[in-house]
């Protein structure tokens, strides 16, 4: 059972089909591409997000596709805008922090698709960053559960990228700039520290009865599920009151910075830090991802991860 989040707008009590190029499409294309999960809600989010931004740009072909754990694939989706006459197409991560995925495997699908399809103009997108439209989303979600003001704790997915991981340091530091708390802190799903159940222990030593928790998510799914039981556990166990303030969702203010980061593609301006990225810079056990070649976690060209491992995936 799903915990009700808080978004500022109603998740839409049907699952909206993904979005696709319609009627007379033109030339130009966007391509979303998204994690993807085993949780029919993720799943349905991701859709909503989509058709979203579809809306806002009538006069461009929006289509979404996702890396794994769900269907369509994004490298299917990328043929049929083609197949729609699109000759100009930006390829744009439904990502918040730029990990992994964003800086390798979405990369993976637009080198493929330039192999694929020689004729058509190719662009890619920057993950959507930590910027003030996100950060007044997620003040909007805390003050509108009660939680603007308190002591602080971001959720974030961990990654084995160190860059990623400092990235969902800052964007928490921000948002309790943002929102006045008292103290902040960054509890991670997974891969790194540190764990949700240590981060919210450290704040029961610090002696607060209310916290307020915000999961820097685009959707939910099992990660966000499973930090949930941690939390309501956690709860009963020391009688502090966690206020969850929720996690992104389909909101339509995320609309606008979608739509910037198209436009910074087909301009080749591209928001992605690299200066202590694995992939360029030799972090201690990490030295072998230097120079990586594109493509080789979970995008569609990986079938691997996409059909022979869900439990290890599974989001």
């Amino acid at each position: 059972m799903l915990t009700p989040r808080h978004t500022g707008i109603p998740l839409r009590a049907r699952c909206e089909p993904e979005a696709e190029p319609s009627g007379d499409a033109p030339v130009e294309g966007l391509l979303l591409v998204a994690h993807g999960s085993q949780c029919p809600a993720a799943v349905a989010e991701s859709r909503a997000l989509g058709a979203e931004v579809a809306r806002a740009a009538p006069d461009l072909a929006v289509a979404l596709g996702f890396l794994e754990l769900a269907d369509p694939p994004a490298g299917a989706m990328l043929d049929r805008l083609v197949d729609q006459g699109c000759t100009r197409i930006s390829v744009q991560p439904l990502m918040l922090l730029a990990a992994g995925h964003g800086k390798s495997d979405v990369p993976a699908i637009v080198l493929d698709g330039r192999d694929r399809h020689p004729g058509v103009d190719f662009s890619f997108g920057a993950p959507l960053g930590v910027v003030p439209e996100l950060l007044a989303v997620a003040h909007a979600n805390l003050k509108e559960a009660g939680a603007d003001g308190l002591p602080l704790l971001v959720i974030a997915r961990g990654t084995s990228d160190p860059d990623a991981n400092a990235e969902a340091c800052r964007a928490a530091r921000l948002l309790a700039e943002w929102s006045g708390a008292s103290a902040v802190d960054v509890g991670f799903t997974g891969v790194t520290w540190p764990s949700v159940p240590d981060a919210l222990e450290r704040a029961a030593r610090q002696g607060d009865d209310r916290l307020g928790v915000f999961f820097w998510f685009l959707a939910t799914g099992k990660l966000v599920e499973r930090a949930r039981d941690q939390i309501a556990s956690f709860r009963t166990r020391t009688g502090i009151d966690v206020v969850d303030a929720g996690y992104f969702g389909p909101d339509p203010a995320l609309v606008p910075v979608i739509a910037q980061r198209h436009h910074e593609a087909l301009d080749g301006v591209h928001r992605t830090n690299c200066d202590t990225c694995t992939y360029r810079a030799a972090w201690p056990g990490r030295e072998e991802r230097v120079g990586q070649p594109r493509g080789v976690g979970h995008s569609h060209l990986a079938a691997q991860h996409r059909h022979g491992h869900p439990q290890a995936h599974a989001r």
